[in-house]
Formats: C-alpha cells, sequence, structure tokens
C-alpha cells in the first residue's frame, strides 16, 4: 500500500481498535469535542483490527453524520502494529496523532501535543505520569520494558507504550511496520533524523470492555527491539555487525589457542595439542567467527540487492536549495 502523497488535512486523528464496542461512541464524542475547537482542520481515521462486536456499526452511523470519520475495517485480526500501518497510509493529515479506542487516553491532551509539533519538533510522545493500571500486571513491565528500549535504543523515553503521540507525517510516511513494531515508532523517528520530545499527559482508568494487552507480549517485544536495533543502525552496513561479532570471536580463539601453546611450552601437560579441550573450543571459535563474516557478506549482497532492484535510497533528503527542478522524496509538512 503506497502512502498517500497528497495532504488534504492538517491533522489526522488515527484510533486503531479490536472489540471496543462499548468504548467507540464516547470516543468519537471525546475527539469531536476537542477537534471542533482547533483552527486546524482535521480528520478521524478508525481502523477496525477485525472486531467481531457492534463496534463497526457503531462508527457507520457516526461516519454518515460526520465526513470527517473515515474507517478501515480489516477481514481478520492483524494485531495493532497492522492497524498503525494502515492508518499511517491511508491518512490525508500532515501530522499524525495516535490513541486508543479505550477512552483511556484523553483527546483533550492533542492541543498539548500539536503545541510541541508548532516548537519544531518531530515526535511528541505522551507520558502516563499518573498511569491507572494494575502495578504487577502493566505498570511493572512497562518499567522495565522502558528501560530496555530506552538504552538499546539510546532514545530515552519514560513511556514507550502510550498510545498518544504526534507524529510529523514526513517520518512515517515512508516506513513499514511489522510484527509488534508500532511501540518503537520514536526511535524509527529518531533514526531518521527526527526530534523527539515527551510530555505528560492524562490517563484515565478503563471503565468498560477488557485490555487485549497481557504480559505474554514481553517476549515478543524483546525480539523486535532486537530488530529495531539492528534495522536502526545497521541496515545498510549489516557487516558491521556481523563481522565486528566474528572479529571478536576470530580474537577470542587466538588468546585461547596462544593459552593452549603456552601451556604445553612451560609446562608438562601430556596431552598432546589437538587433544586439548581448549583448542578443540578455539577451533570452534575460529569457524563460528568465520560463519558470521561470511553471513555479513551475503546480508551486504542481500541488503544492495533490495536498494538497487526498488531503487531504494540509503538516505533521505529534507529540504532542497537552488536546485532546479528537484524536490525532497516526500514534501515536508508545514507546522500546523
Amino acid at each position: 500500500m503506497e502512502a498517500r502523497s497528497e495532504k488534504t488535512y492538517d491533522i489526522s486523528i488515527l484510533v486503531p481498535f479490536y472489540n471496543e464496542e462499548a468504548n467507540l461512541e464516547e470516543n468519537y464524542n471525546n475527539i469531536k469535542q476537542v477537534i471542533d475547537t482547533l483552527p486546524q482542520r482535521a480528520e478521524i481515521v478508525y481502523v477496525d483490527d477485525g472486531s467481531t462486536d457492534q463496534g463497526l456499526a457503531i462508527l457507520k452511523q457516526a461516519a454518515r453524520n460526520d465526513p470527517r470519520v473515515k474507517i478501515l475495517s480489516f477481514a481478520k485480526n492483524f494485531g495493532q502494529t497492522a492497524a498503525m500501518e494502515a492508518a499511517f497510509k491511508e491518512a490525508s493529515g500532515q501530522v499524525y496523532i495516535t490513541l486508543d479506542a479505550d477512552n483511556q487516553n484523553d483527546p483533550r491532551d492533542i492541543p498539548l501535543l500539536l503545541d510541541k509539533i508548532k516548537e519544531g519538533y518531530d515526535v511528541v510522545s505522551g507520558w502516563r505520569k499518573k498511569r491507572k493500571d494494575a502495578f504487577l500486571m502493566r505498570k511493572l513491565p512497562s518499567i522495565i520494558a522502558n528501560w530496555l528500549i530506552s538504552t538499546v535504543t539510546g532514545v530515552k523515553l519514560k513511556d514507550y507504550g502510550c498510545t498518544l503521540k504526534a507524529y510529523n507525517a514526513y517520518y512515517l510516511d515512508q516506513v513499514r511496520l511489522y510484527g509488534e513494531m508500532h511501540r518503537f515508532i520514536p526511535a524509527y523517528a529518531k533514526y531518521a533524523g527526527a526530534k523527539v520530545t515527551e510530555v505528560p499527559v492524562n490517563h484515565k482508568p478503563r471503565t468498560k470492555g477488557q485490555s487485549k494487552y497481557g504480559i505474554n507480549r514481553t517476549f515478543k517485544v524483546l525480539l523486535d527491539l532486537v530488530t529495531v536495533k539492528f534495522l536502526g543502525e545497521y541496515a545498510t552496513k549489516p557487516i558491521y555487525f556481523f563481522g565486528g561479532i566474528g572479529a571478536f570471536f576470530m580474537a577470542v580463539s587466538a588468546l585461547v589457542t596462544l593459552f593452549v601453546l603456552y601451556q604445553k611450552l612451560f609446562y608438562t601437560i601430556p596431552v598432546m595439542v589437538h587433544k586439548n579441550p581448549l583448542f578443540v573450543l578455539a577451533l570452534f571459535i575460529f569457524m563460528l567467527s568465520v560463519v558470521l563474516i561470511m553471513m555479513g557478506l551475503i546480508a551486504e549482497l542481500l541488503m544492495r540487492t533490495y536498494h538497487e532492484s526498488q531503487d531504494k535510497k540509503t538516505y533521505r533528503i529534507k529540504e532542497i536549495i537552488n536546485f532546479v527542478d528537484k524536490q525532497p522524496e516526500t514534501k515536508t509538512p508545514t507546522r500546523v
């Protein structure tokens, strides 16, 4: 699905949902009250992630009465990341604002996020400073995950899991999301050159429906974190990643081999060198280092094939000055 090139709205409010029938009418009314007071033109894009309740029917009624309401309905449940991906590609705003449909995010915080966008930030992440969730099952795993993600990516945020965020569309129109990677969007944007900040936002307790999140997602997040780190820093130079690890293991192998020779020359060891377990270990580590370096070379070939076969650039131009008949890949949106 290609991103829309035209931007007919100033703001796109993006709301993925799955079986939130009890919350959707209130959610729409709360958002409508806010955007009715904004000077910017806004649309609301709902993405039904394969719901089995009557939520879609509720929103269809809202769409009949309000042309600003747009709906994307999935054939089945593909997950929140897929819903975000679809919303980003079909939205027509210069700024994207995401929030949950469970009414725990407060739409009245939207002007606060927009003010930060006006200040020159490209990603404004909400921080649920006074989070209304259970500590053991929700808060504690979130604290650990936020610390880990911030440490690995280098993008320091206190609340990666808060859906309420504002994005400069320029940095997301070319992004592709997979797995559970919607929570890592600020890191993706930062790697692309975006200015990222965080602001405290309201957080309300869930009063209707059931949470779709559980501690079982932690393992998926860890795997996706490894992928984000690799794609963010080594996607165009995989040999540095695999080759670096391979060089480390090769150095370890050399040290172990030298130690084995030192034992043979200066100590009375009846076992021959090739039967010494340490020497066998050194050989194994050396073979592993060679395999890793070869993987890096293969990854380099794949990376070049990926970019060159589709004419994809390894960079993005944000602004062009004094070049005739040339424009950046995606027009930079004005500050709304």
